[in-house]
């Protein structure tokens, strides 16, 4: 799923910390760390190792429980499955249900998941009166993993429609195959694509590769190790992506709404804004807007959204994340493609990994140990 090669946070080797103190730095000058609004944890329900969530119709919210099961959250918790795929997948290494989301008027759900093969694996469903219907499944796309981590696995629809997902470099360590910076591979990217555009998918014709030879027309960025939750701000349109690092850093990417894409990140030439293992910075390398090493307790970023609800006013505009090592709520506030503020909002959230934006913009964490809690003011 997330983390590197040192320990799979998914199979959860990595021990449970007794406190939570995070170093963190800014990709440019360290920001001074800002007062945290009040905020608490209110545990809603209780999910088997739940890896993801999206809004869903009706003002509901579903959750993926990372061996292959989708439940929907009501006022009681977690109701009975709408859909079981746990015979399709393992939960070896970093795999399982990895992401879920809906197109904008809610007609078709996608899920993300690695097959009994391993391999990065995206279906489609039509959706009617807010059911799944099973009859209709497809499969959209498939990526072969040359190994069981890195497989990324987020999905979302940007402002445009289209849908993006995030995949990981193919995974071991240190990026062995050089797919972070190989455009004729999927590995290692961030991809737009257009599901309804034709069978199994059309690409964008403005996708900033296409017309390229030696490209993947999918790809809208690229240079990424395992980019583990990304997400839009609702209010403006930019991409936000938090990803995994190697063995020092840990990095918050950003590009704006009017991006035309094309963006490189970095891996495997760049850990952050650090030159990796010898690597030279690509002249069109787009560093972090933000980064934190690993001389706190932070392990591996987990991505998470700017806070765009109504519950806490203190907090809008501010982007939230975390640390699955690490769980601590964290902020930072953004302008222009700069960290203008440092945040910690003094909650944790245990082994966070992932969070969950419903669609009155209120945020939910995921503990990938069972919890699922809203963020609440205090």
């Amino acid at each position: 799923m997330k983390v590197h090669t040192r320990s799979s946070a998914i199979i959860g080797t990595i021990c449970l910390v007794a406190s939570l103190a995070l170093t963190t730095a800014s990709a440019e000058e360290p920001a001074t760390p800002r007062p945290a609004a009040g905020v608490a944890l209110t545990e809603v329900a209780t999910a088997q190792n739940p890896t993801a969530g999206t809004p869903g119709p009706g003002d509901t919210v579903w959750i993926a429980e990372r061996a292959g099961t989708v439940r929907v959250l009501g006022d009681q918790g977690l109701g009975e499955p709408v859909l079981d795929i746990s015979g399709e997948t393992t939960t070896d290494g970093e795999r399982g249900l990895l992401g879920i989301a809906f197109d904008h008027d809610f007609a078709h759900f996608y899920i993300s998941f690695t097959n009994l093969e391993g391999t990065s694996t995206l279906d489609e469903f039509a959706v009617q009166d807010g059911k799944i219907q099973p009859e209709t499944r497809r499969t959209v796309l498939t990526q072969t993993q040359p190994f069981e981590n890195h497989n990324g696995g987020d999905i979302t629809f940007g402002p445009d429609g289209y849908l993006y997902i995030g995949l990981g470099d193919g995974g071991s360590g240190g990026d062995p195959q050089k797919n972070g910076q190989n455009l004729g591979t999927l590995l290692g990217k961030l991809l737009r694509i257009d599901p309804s555009g034709a069978k199994p998918y059309a690409i964008p014709a403005d996708n900033p590769f296409v017309g390229d030879p030696n490209a993947k027309g999918e790809i809208w960025a690229y240079g990424l190790r395992n980019p583990w939750r990304f997400s839009f701000d609702a209010g403006t349109g930019d991409l936000l992506i938090g990803d995994v690092g190697q063995d020092a850093w840990e990095e918050i990417d950003w590009a704006p709404a009017g991006s035309k894409g094309g963006e490189n990140y970095g891996w495997s030439q760049m850990e952050g804004t650090h030159p990796f293992r010898g690597g030279t910075e690509p002249a069109n390398h787009v560093p972090p807007i933000h980064e934190y090493d690993r001389t706190g307790l932070g392990c591996s970023v987990t991505g998470g959204y700017v806070y765009r609800g109504d519950a806490i006013p203190d907090l809008k505009g501010q982007y939230l994340f975390s640390d699955y090592c690490d769980g601590t709520i964290r902020t930072l506030k953004i302008e222009d493609g700069k960290v203008t503020g440092e945040g910690d909002l003094g909650v944790s959230g245990g082994e966070v990994i992932s969070f969950v934006q419903d669609g009155h913009g209120e945020l939910y964490t995921l503990d990938l140990g069972g919890s699922i809690s809203r963020i609440d003011p205090a």
